[in-house]
């Protein structure tokens, strides 16, 4: 029997004043969906327990059945292994991404102006980081150039004690509170000021600023985290399992786990992305493997932007252009199948940040005789009445019923 879970980054969401008091998922056009959960069942489940803060890193990890608080070691070490970093037991790993801050003041008193500088291309981003590491390396410290803006740095003989805040919390908002405290923090503050000077000015920014882009101008240290150790995805369920997705954390899960990646063409991270591509390699992959895993980021990037019609648009199409072909695929098998939409935590428009709220899920078996009747939203997921507590869980609901 094959298994997908099509996963929206951040689809779920609060009522927003420009959708009328509706979410996205209220308003967006998705027949495919709506169609399923009818004929399926909906629900709501808690995918970040108490104790851990609403990340991405988190989420995913129960989502494919990792209890976080047995699992999850931090956000930036699953990264550092999609992007092929040996990390050694005595190495910490630390998400480096590439900001925008305002240009006035001093370093403290600068504002978030855009936690992805302008989700500056790979190409560009590549150029600044080897810069930075040119220039702050040292013996026990290193800078790995990855995605977009999204990069790692590696550093021997650290602990994880420090409270480092995630940018996309604190879009906007004057930097001071929200800087590096605890243990290490003055080294970190000391590399992200230092990157600043390196960066300001460099041709790369020069030349984004001419075009009317925004400036990669510093770094910003978060998501520390050491060596991730996760049990075979195939050992805990007996399935083949691959992973489809343009960003390294859900990829590191994957390869952490022992399951496949697959990679799209195209495949970017944000609403601009290969959808067709995404469907298409969601398809091969379900030949291939018993269960895959298909991560779609674009919601999410839509959510911390606070861009509404994007984030709408980006639900309709995943509904048309994912969902329907992977369902039409999956339909003309002569066997049947597990089928499950959700997202990994909510993004709401109105925060630009993640929330630990439970989202609403969907699952549909094919042949099943009686579905919810309820279209696909947060307040039908809640009129249910089904909760599920420990997100982890959900995958056996899925593949076992």
């Amino acid at each position: 029997m094959k298994n997908i879970i099509i996963l929206g980054d951040g689809m779920a969401d609060l009522p927003f004043e420009k959708l009328g008091g509706k979410t996205p998922l209220d308003v967006a056009k998705k027949v495919n969906l709506d169609n399923l959960a009818k004929n399926g069942e909906i629900g709501l489940v808690k995918t970040v327990p108490d104790a851990l803060k609403p990340g991405s890193d988190v989420a995913n990890l129960a989502v494919l059945g990792y209890d976080p608080l047995k699992y999850y070691t931090g956000r930036s070490p699953l990264e550092a292994v999609s992007m092929g970093i040996n990390m050694q037991n005595n190495e910490i790993a630390l998400r480096c991404n590439l900001v925008t801050l305002s240009e006035e003041g001093d370093y403290e008193n600068k504002t978030m102006l855009d936690y992805s500088a302008g989700e500056i291309t790979t190409a560009e981003s590549k150029i600044l980081i080897n810069a930075v590491n040119e220039a702050l390396a040292e013996d026990n410290i290193k800078f790995y150039p990855g995605i977009s803006y999204r990069h790692c740095v590696i550093i021997k003989d650290y602990t994880i004690e420090d409270d480092l805040t995630p940018p996309h919390d604190i879009s906007d908002k004057v930097i001071a509170p929200y800087l590096p405290k605890g243990v290490h923090c003055e080294k970190y503050l000391s590399l992200m000021k230092k990157s600043f000077d390196i960066l300001k000015n460099h041709p790369i920014n020069i030349e984004r600023k001419n075009k009317n882009l925004l400036p990669a101008n510093s770094i910003w240290l978060w998501g520390a985290g050491k060596k991730p150790i996760l049990d075979s995805f195939k050992n805990k369920t007996g399935l083949s399992g691959a992973i489809i997705s343009a960003v390294d954390l859900v990829k590191g899960i994957g390869i952490a786990a022992g399951m496949k990646i697959y990679e799209v063409e195209g495949a970017t991270g944000n609403i601009n992305t290969n959808f067709q591509g995404k469907a298409q390699t969601a398809i091969k992959a379900l030949k291939e493997n018993d269960f895959v895993y298909l991560h779609i980021e674009a919601p999410d990037e839509c959510g911390h932007h606070g861009d509404y019609e994007g984030k709408v648009k980006s639900i309709e199409i995943i509904d048309e252009k994912v969902l329907a072909p992977v369902k039409a695929y999956l339909d003309g098998l002569n066997e049947d199948y597990n089928l499950m939409v959700l997202p990994d935590h909510p993004t709401p428009l109105s925060t630009k940040t993640h929330s630990k709220a439970p989202v609403p899920y969907m699952i549909y078996r094919k042949n099943k005789e009686k579905g919810s009747g309820f279209a696909y939203n947060e307040k039908n997921a809640e009129k249910s009445g089904i909760y599920i507590e420990e997100g982890y869980t959900l995958i056996d609901k899925l593949i076992n019923g």
